[in-house]
């Protein structure tokens, strides 16, 4: 699923206020990370992700490898911040 220009601008207004949940730093994106990214989608759909060091590429793959994993969708990148958005699964 894609986001539409429109649901991505309600994202970003959403994220605005909100504090990054994750903070990726010197070892990268182990498995505990990918875990508690994992945890923070499930329970908040929106999150923000402060990725430490590196240039803008690195963080851009960084980000992308993260939403391919979760199946989720990167909202933004500003800086050092990704915002990312996956779709709660509907209770059955």
């Amino acid at each position: 699923m894609t986001l539409t220009s429109e649901k991505k601008q309600q994202l970003k207004a959403q994220a605005h206020t909100l504090n990054p949940v994750v903070i990726i730093g010197d070892k990268g994106l182990t498995d505990n990370v990918i875990a508690e990214i994992d945890g923070a989608l499930t329970a908040h759909e929106l999150i923000k992700v402060k990725i430490a060091g590196g240039d803008k590429d690195q963080r851009k793959a960084l980000t992308e490898e993260i939403c391919g994993k979760l199946h989720a969708q990167l909202v933004q990148l500003i800086g050092n911040i990704s915002i990312i958005y996956r779709k709660k699964a509907k209770k059955k």
